[in-house]
């Protein structure tokens, strides 16, 4: 039971910083308050406060209290930061930021893969292949499958410092994919831009990856800025399962700075 309380406490926390509800440098209410707004004890709050200092978004310190860290601090590769980013919306900053990641990252990691690739990491990427084509076609989590085709050429490189990135990549690319794949056709038009990849891949031809999966990348991001140009307000993706689950309206409450009547039971 404390343990969902400690999620549930820490998801509204989390998305109150990310949402803008707390300002860079401004202190948390007194434990006394945040007890109150989220109806759970001190000993709660405590530990929500300490799993986001650990983070990156808050720091405590005597006499200054709890505050909030500019986001330059804060861990963009934690999933639940990323997911809380999502849900309160995805700025221009933010996936920007991702897409020059991307273009650092990937290319570099295809030319590995494309010199070390075993026979079995070519079949996982060709497994993930068939999935994204399958769901194109019938319909299905086309988001999942391209997600493990990614994870797949970082494994390819067989660069341990790259492949433990794949984990900490996982929900920021999510967020990436689930935004550029809204443009109509948006997935059907990447397949064959994904076959390429493998191709070269398959192929032995770093040079080829390398640039086969710019072009992926800058489609990618090509599709994101048509998305962003097209809506109001700034796009939102659930995002992958975080610390702590929140029902709909929740997530609808914490968006409104509003804190919910009861927290979770059990």
């Amino acid at each position: 039971m404390i343990k969902n309380f400690h999620g549930y406490t820490l998801d509204l926390l989390g998305m109150a910083i990310l949402s803008g509800r707390y300002a860079v440098g401004a202190s948390l209410p007194p434990e006394p308050l945040l007890c109150e707004e989220f109806g759970v004890s001190r000993t709660v709050v405590r530990e929500a406060i300490k799993s986001l200092v650990a983070k990156g978004l808050l720091s405590t310190g005597p006499k200054v209290g709890t505050r909030v860290m500019p986001d330059a601090h804060w861990n963009w590769f934690d999933p639940d930061v990323v997911t809380w980013q999502a849900r309160c919306g995805l700025t221009p900053e933010f996936l920007k930021d991702l897409q020059e990641l991307r273009r650092v990252v990937e290319p570099a990691a295809v030319r590995l893969a494309a010199e070390r690739a075993t026979p079995e990491d070519i079949a996982c990427i060709e497994a993930a292949y068939a999935g994204m084509k399958q769901a194109v076609e019938e319909g299905g989590d086309y988001v999942t499958h391209d997600l493990r085709f990614h994870a797949g050429l970082l494994q390819a490189s067989h660069n341990r410092m790259l492949v433990q990135m794949s984990k900490a990549l996982n929900a920021l690319l999510r967020t990436s994919f689930e935004i550029s794949t809204r443009i109509k056709d948006g997935a059907r038009n990447s397949l064959p831009l994904h076959r390429a990849v493998l191709n070269a891949v398959v192929a032995r031809n770093p040079a080829k990856a390398e640039r086969a999966i710019m072009v992926l990348i800058e489609g990618a991001s090509d599709n994101i800025d048509k998305v962003l140009s097209s809506r109001r307000k700034l796009p939102m993706v659930s995002g992958p399962t975080v610390t702590g689950q929140l029902t709909g309206s929740n997530q609808a409450a914490s968006r409104k700075s509003r804190s919910p009547k009861t927290p979770p039971k059990g």
